[in-house]
């Protein structure tokens, strides 16, 4: 019967970003119709970050006073479901604004979207505690998974095919219409929602999902473990480490700076860095190269975390190491972004082999650190996950907001075209 536990873990996990994640697929479509046109993808970067109030309020809340985890989930996967139903009908709907017409009801409800899937990280990581420690890692799966499923249902309806014609620098293209509309793609991620918040609600009352709970308070069998072995090598930390914040007196407060600065990088890395260049990066290789590199990437997260069931490390060295190989990768990825339109090998398959392999090496390399923080900081307590997906969203708005201006303000990147080229030889 644990297998139905990680069953609704996971569908818990895939609610985190689903709606969000669903959205930024969905762009080639909507910005087709909405007067914003590709100006959307900044608007939605800003309100990304503006939802980052709900994380901060709930951050506060926690610090300051005993705010419940929840009474908040409850809150905003019902938020997410209606958000998300009244976006597969409204997302098309426009007013005029200061004389000129805005998609209002699509923006407006990209914010509620936005809030829900900012503050899922600093609750539904501190709802896990409650559960066994091998059901963390089925959590983010299932976080992985809600990236992964909305690209796949994307790339089978179709989202952004060009149909081309001619050859080399001659070659012209149009766009194939979608195999179902954006509306029902919208009425997937409700479903999706819907399936999220039932998971939330079997986990809270089914008795199977109760006999998988660690006790609410106190430490679970393997967090006693360690705190003897700790205990015995460094007592004076352990006795000391009860007027902290948090902390199970593992590690030294030195080392946890380490492992949030850490958190905070790899966060800024896949959350806000790469993905601004990912196109710049990949459709000078070609449209296949782009769809492979999104799909495969978005694979490799959850089955990054899948490795890290059966091969789990709480190495700082190991941790680190990996974090900077992930770094070099994702510095070949940003050169070859702003090398394009013309990057090096983009008449090749090598080329576009490389581009593919860099950005499945990328994403899996710094899901499994992240991964790993959250083991580690589960065992520091339901305060430490709590900062943890503070910093996650701390991470994620500083490295988009570096990129914001560089991509949207500055121009300093050029996209290369899915058909044709004018590059010289």
């Amino acid at each position: 019967m644990a297998l139905v536990v990680h069953l609704l873990s996971c569908l818990l996990g895939t609610g985190s970003w689903v709606a969000i994640n669903g959205v930024w697929v969905e762009l080639p479509l909507v910005v087709a119709a909405a007067p914003e046109g590709w100006l959307l993808p900044s608007y939605l970067t800003v309100i990304i970050q503006l939802a980052n109030l709900g994380p901060l309020v709930f951050t506060l809340a926690h610090r300051f006073g005993r705010l419940g985890e929840v009474g908040v989930i409850y809150g905003v996967l019902a938020l997410g479901c209606l958000s998300c139903l009244l976006l597969a009908f409204f997302w098309g709907s426009t007013s005029v604004v200061a004389g000129v017409p805005r998609s209002t009801a699509l923006l407006a409800l990209l914010f509620f979207l936005a809030l829900v899937d900012c503050t899922s990280s600093v609750t539904f990581l501190p709802y896990m505690r409650r559960f066994q420690p091998v059901y963390l890692t089925t959590y983010f799966i299932g976080e992985g998974l809600s990236g992964l499923l909305p690209g796949l249902v994307a790339l089978g309806q179709g989202v952004g095919t060009p149909q081309c014609h001619g050859n080399g620098s001659n070659t012209t293209g149009n766009y194939q219409a979608p195999h179902f509309s954006v509306q029902t793609f919208f009425l997937f991620l409700t479903a999706m929602m819907g399936l999220s918040l039932a998971s939330f609600i079997l986990l809270n009352h089914l008795p199977v999902a109760k006999k998988e709970r660690e006790k609410e308070t106190g430490y679970t069998k393997e967090d006693n473990a360690l705190r003897a072995k700790v205990k015995a090598e460094k007592p004076s930390m352990v006795q000391g480490s009860a007027g902290r914040c948090f902390g199970s007196g593992v590690y030294s407060r030195p080392q946890l700076a380490y492992i949030f600065v850490l958190l905070a990088w790899v966060n800024a890395l896949t959350n806000g860095v790469l993905p601004a260049v990912q196109s710049y990066s990949c459709l000078p290789y070609g449209h296949t190269a782009y769809h492979l590199s999104a799909t495969l990437a978005a694979l490799a997260n959850p089955m990054a975390c899948f490795l890290g069931r059966f091969l789990p490390s709480r190495s700082l060295v190991l941790l680190g190491g990996l974090s900077l190989a992930g770094s070099l990768v994702a510095s070949y990825i940003m050169a070859m972004a702003i090398l394009s339109p013309c990057p090096p090998l983009m008449r090749s398959s090598l080329g576009v082999i490389l581009i593919v392999l860099c950005w499945v090496l990328f994403v899996g390399l710094l899901s499994y650190v992240k991964l790993m923080i959250g083991v580690i900081l589960r065992d520091e307590g339901r305060s430490a996950l709590v900062w943890c997906g503070a910093v996650v969203q701390l991470g994620s708005m500083i490295g988009a907001m570096a990129m914001f201006p560089l991509v949207s303000v500055y121009g300093l990147f050029q996209a290369g075209q899915p058909c044709g080229h004018s590059c010289t030889a």
